[in-house]
């Protein structure tokens, strides 16, 4: 395994799986108090057609959520999640996570709790980073001017991956990643291929801030960023080329990874998402798309190894 600065991968990142009740109920073993979760339907037993991507953070609070499958500005509901507990979290009776039967995933994030000012930026931000695993929470307001801003993102460190959203706009997810260019943006409400995009004004992010086109939004509108560090034994972000074969591209990571999101990036395809606790034998198969509501299928073949992964579909 490749040297790491972090002892335990767990007390950063952490996925946790339940049953709804349809009342209330306290989640637990995430191993840390998370300040971003992504939470999912993954079997709609009760047939609620509630089955939207749910996603929080301790910079806008637990009451406030977004879904990754949807194009919709920030919404409200103190019956999502209830609290950010130290072991995981608390829910209320909203059917998207708590419907009696159902089964549910989340995929939990430690940052640095609910967040402080920085100024690194043309425009204060308030950031809530964690530089040992690489990943930040930054809310930060676009202004008016029609330029361009700069973002503090609180990482010391360049990323990698920056996933950003408009909290007032209903607009699309913008997702830079570095092997698609800082001219370029995947959607990731979309199944799109890579496309050419002024959001970032082709500049590449620095270990201090990010670049954002002002009037990619409306006027004054409140956005949030999700952002990325590549960390030596912790996470990787890169490419690879299929071969469209059951023996498929090998992608090294140097180390074992627990959760996987890939998106094809020259024609149309989903965003499949994959972790060790859905599925614990390999070829890991359960799959959910980022940019669509559907229920978890069996539509790939992922192998889960000790320095990697191996596409088998």
């Amino acid at each position: 395994m490749a040297y790491t600065t972090i002892d335990k991968s767990t007390g950063h990142f952490n996925t946790v799986l339940w049953t709804g009740n349809s009342g209330t109920q306290s989640i637990t073993g995430v191993g840390f108090q998370p300040d971003f979760i992504w939470g999912k339907v993954r079997a709609d037993n009760n047939n609620t057609g509630e089955n939207g991507h749910i996603l929080t953070d301790a910079v806008r609070g637990n009451t406030k959520y977004l879904q990754s499958n949807s194009t919709n500005a920030e919404a409200t509901n103190s019956y999502t999640f209830t609290s950010f507990d130290s072991d995981g979290f608390s829910l209320g009776n909203k059917a998207e996570l708590n419907s009696n039967t159902n089964t549910y995933a989340s995929w939990n994030w430690k940052a640095g709790g609910s967040g402080s000012s920085n100024s690194n930026g043309s425009v204060t931000s308030t950031v809530s980073a964690n530089t040992t695993a690489g990943f930040s929470i930054v809310k930060f307001n676009v202004g008016s001017s029609g330029g361009n801003i700069t973002v503090g993102h609180g990482l010391g460190a360049v990323p990698k991956m920056i996933i950003i959203k408009s909290l007032t706009d209903s607009y699309n997810w913008d997702v830079y990643h570095e092997n698609v260019g800082n001219g370029n943006r995947l959607i990731l409400n979309g199944n799109n291929a890579s496309s050419s995009s002024t959001f970032m004004s082709s500049t590449s992010p620095t270990s201090s801030v990010f670049t954002f086109k002002q009037n990619h939004y409306s006027n004054n509108a409140d956005a949030v960023a999700y952002c990325f560090v590549e960390k030596t034994g912790f996470s990787k972000f890169g490419s690879y080329t299929g071969i469209d074969a059951s023996d498929n591209a090998f992608v090294y990571c140097g180390f074992a990874p627990s959760w996987i999101m890939f998106k094809r990036t020259d024609s149309s395809n989903s965003w499949g998402m994959f972790d060790n606790k859905r599925d614990t034998i390999s070829p890991n198969t359960a799959c959910l798309d980022a940019e669509n509501a559907d229920e978890e299928s069996s539509v790939g073949d992922v192998d889960f190894l000790s320095n990697g992964f191996k596409i088998r579909s």
